[in-house]
């Protein structure tokens, strides 16, 4: 009687672990987390220290602070490439430069014509205010490019990724602006009496915003709409190029925030180093994150996950003595990883055979 219950349990158990293990193969998540998953062990192997954290100068500080830390800027970032390419199925390539332009204008109202300065020119608030509409402003002509003239994504941000640092040198007059004065330092390194460095705390807050507006509102749910088949939201009723547009808004915005966070933390405005290389960071985060890069669907904490896992193999890849300039041969074989793992073909097979095998093994068990 015992064994034949044990025997029915064993049946009634099998069902839901094949159940579990086919939501674990098709999740979106899965590929990003496994792969930070592995970042971690090796960090552990490697790195004894890595989970160390201490207080520094009144700063928490170890390995997984300075993460967060430095990918901070990359999550803003990557927040507003998530919306475009799910809306739009095309990337942003232009906000490492819209880094530099909305940063720009902040410098120039707060050292005036100085390069260098302790004294604020203009309030704090108002400088950070036209930096924000300076990324805006940037939003809204690649919005109006990619809806109104309908250019390809790529395409209409390869004029600002060509011309904004540009421009970003022409409003600073080709200078590195310096802000002396320590208050510029709270957004982006510390606020007095605070041991978080501050853009972490920045980052999480854009986070939770840009989850709230997508959760709570029905954006989310158009953009997902307009990103799967905009002729069919347009006859469901939905203003495929106003939704459109308002990713590029946005995505702007982000980048703008960004900016001002990067050059708080620097202490200075330099248009030619600013977000130097984070849009193919981003959209590598995006691909990293299980995201459709042709648009649709999307998962912000999947490309949030990609993001923190690019900056653990970044900060991993340092602490091994590899040298900047031979991280992009990395991150190529992290690309070519993501594109083999998110084809159809592959997932199918590795679906199929993880089944199988799966199958098989509770059948041995059973």
């Amino acid at each position: 009687m015992a064994m034949s219950n044990f025997s029915n349990g064993n049946k009634a158990i099998k069902p839901a672990l094949k159940i579990i293990a086919k939501s674990l193969l098709s999740s979106r998540l899965t590929f990003s987390l496994a792969v930070l998953l592995v970042v971690v062990v090796q960090n552990i192997i490697t790195t004894p220290t890595f989970f160390n954290i201490s207080i520094t100068n009144g700063l928490i500080s170890g390995y997984i602070p300075d993460i967060l830390d430095e990918a901070s800027l990359l999550v803003i970032v990557t927040l507003g490439m998530t919306l475009v390419i799910a809306a739009t199925g095309g990337v942003d390539i232009s906000v490492g430069p819209v880094m530099a332009i909305a940063a720009g204008f902040c410098g120039l109202l707060l050292n005036g014509a100085e390069y260098r300065t302790e004294v604020f020119h203009s309030p704090y608030i108002l400088a950070l205010f036209v930096g924000l509409l300076g990324g805006a402003l940037c939003g809204v002509f690649n919005g109006f490019l990619v809806s109104g003239l309908k250019i390809q994504p790529m395409i209409a941000t390869l004029i600002l990724f060509t011309a904004g640092r540009s421009i970003s040198k022409q409003i600073t007059h080709g200078q590195t602006i310096y802000v002396m004065n320590p208050v510029f330092k709270w957004l982006g390194v510390q606020i007095p009496g605070v041991p978080i460095r501050t853009t972490i705390i920045v980052s999480t807050i854009i986070l939770i915003l840009v989850v709230l507006l997508t959760k709570l509102t029905s954006l989310g749910l158009y953009v997902q709409s307009v990103g799967i088949n905009g002729s069919s939201s347009r006859l469901v009723g939905l203003n495929s190029r106003a939704i459109k547009f308002m990713a590029f808004v946005i995505c702007g915005i982000l980048a703008g925030a960004a900016g001002l966070v990067g050059s708080s933390s620097l202490g200075s405005v330099n248009s030619g180093e600013l977000g130097w290389g984070i849009e193919m960071d981003a959209i590598l985060a995006v691909a990293l994150g299980g995201n459709m890069l042709g648009g649709g669907k999307f998962s912000i904490a999947g490309s949030v996950i990609g993001a923190y896992t690019i900056q653990a193999i970044t900060t991993t890849l340092y602490a091994m003595n590899v040298r900047a300039d031979q991280l992009s041969v990395f991150k190529a074989f992290i690309i070519i990883v993501i594109i083999v793992a998110s084809s159809d073909v592959f997932k199918g097979k590795i679906k199929r055979l993880s089944l199988k095998v799966f199958s098989k093994n509770v059948s041995v068990g059973g």
